[in-house]
This record gives structure tokens, sequence and C-alpha cells, in this order.
């Protein structure tokens, strides 16, 4: 079901299927929560900044129905998910990333990122090409110059009213989200901060993925990450913005779904 404005979302939250086996890793000072459901090809959704892995609540059934083994995980600091309070970087995610792949005994996985989720599955794919069988890489920039000027609307009040609900019933911090806010938000100013160069190391299958009205990336980066990455693929969400996971869960599950289906066939 269609939630543009969010209110549904902001009201009620999301959840996922029963869980196969979910817990945590302990890895480099933090505790990282990690969920495994369904049967099939891995699949790893990594959420957006200050976000948890309910966010995928309408992808994982999706997933699973489509015969893919979903693995979801909390990032550091962020869901369950505890951190050591050092600074925080796309680099030691995918590291986390990893961490739980190797504890799940996962060699090789497809990745679908969401805004920071993005960049750390990048990063992951990056660092560890054999481990990553390609990145839908949704609505994130690269480098400072893919951002817009933030503009606060209705929608992007939502969106922050439910990580704060997510974040009091889950964060082993209760009181903690503002300090994490500002911990992530430092994070995402400082970085990435990726090259033409850098992109054109990559060696697994990426799609560039933004929806047509995304409140905070220009659709000219997205055009120019698909262009600086060696065989990558541009493709526009109609109708959606930043959060067209749970805006219009069936186009972006279909948008996945080619792509899973390209690079990891059940």
């Amino acid at each position: 079901m269609d939630d543009h404005d969010l209110t549904r979302w902001d009201a009620e939250g999301l959840a996922l299927p029963r869980a196969a086996a979910e817990g945590f890793v302990e890895t480099d000072g933090a505790r990282i929560w990690f969920a495994r459901i369904g049967e099939g090809p891995a699949v790893v959704l990594l959420h957006g900044g200050m976000g948890n892995a309910t966010n995928w609540g309408k992808q994982v059934p999706a997933l699973v129905a489509a015969g893919y083994r979903a693995i979801v995980i909390d990032s550091r600091g962020q869901g369950r998910s505890s951190h050591d309070n050092s600074p925080l970087s796309y680099r030691q995610m995918a590291n986390d990333t990893l961490a739980v792949l190797d504890h799940l005994h996962i060699e090789r996985a497809a990745f679908i990122g969401w805004s920071d989720g993005a960049v750390t599955g990048l990063v992951l794919s990056d660092m560890q090409p054999e481990r990553s069988a390609g990145l839908f890489f949704f609505a994130c920039n690269v480098d400072p110059s893919g951002t817009k000027p933030f503009v606060y609307t209705d929608i992007i009040g939502r969106c922050l009213s439910r990580h704060k609900q997510d974040w009091a019933d889950r964060s082993p911090v209760p009181d903690g989200f503002d300090a994490t806010f500002e911990m992530v938000g430092e994070m995402q100013r400082s970085q990435p901060n990726l090259s033409a160069a850098d992109l054109g190391r990559i060696r697994v299958p990426v799609w560039s993925v933004l929806g047509e009205s995304d409140e905070f990336i220009e659709p000219a980066h997205a055009d120019h990450l698909a262009a600086a990455i060696p065989g990558a693929k541009r493709v526009t969400l109609e109708g959606v913005g930043h959060f067209a996971p749970v805006q219009k869960p069936d186009g972006f599950n279909a948008a996945m779904l080619d792509f899973l289906r390209a690079v990891a066939p059940v």
C-alpha cells in the first residue's frame, strides 16, 4: 500500500517477518544486530541514517516471496546496535557488515542500500569485491557536490518522527538520539568524498537509483555515479522521493527484483 506522505509510517511504523535467526555480532567495540529471513541467494539490506532494519518492512516479504534470503542489519549506533562513541565512518560500517556475513558464513551477497546504506555497500564492494554480487545504490551522494540545499518538509518531519519513536523502542541508549544524530550528521558532512577515479575502480554491478523528486540528492549526481562506475545502470523511480521504499513499495520492489534477477538470480 502506498504511503506517499508517510502518515501511516509515522503513526504505525513497520515490522519485519519472523526471522529464521537473529542476534548480535560483537566487532570493533560494538554489538551489531542482524536478522536472517527466508532462504535462497543472500541479499543484504542496509538502511539510511538514523533508521533501523524495520525500515525495510515492505521489501523483505517481497524478497522472501521471490526466493531470496534477506539479511537485515542495524547500522552501528543505530537501531538495536551499539557503538563505542568513536567517530562513525562508512568504512567501519562496511567492516561491521562483513563481520555479520562472516558470522552467518555467507561468502557473497547482493546489496540493497538506501541513503547511508548505499554508501556502506559501495565502500564494501570496493574493499572486497569478491564478497559483493552487486549493489542497488539508492538515493545517496558520493561527494559533497551531490546534495541539494536542505529544505524542511512535512514528509521529512514525519520520517524524523518515526525514527525517534523507533529509537525509543529499540536503542540500548534510549536517551541518545540527539547525540547520535549529530555524530551521523558529522559523518555525512565529511564523507564520502569519492572521485571519478575512485568510482572507476568499482568492479561489481551497480545500479544508480533515485526517486524523481528526491529531497536530498541531485539527479545529475546519480547520472555521474552511473557514468563513472564501469557498466553501471541509471534508474529513475517515478512519483517518489528519498523515501520510496515506504512511499511506493511496489515500484521500488519491482526495480529491486529486476536488479537481483540480473546479478543474483534464484
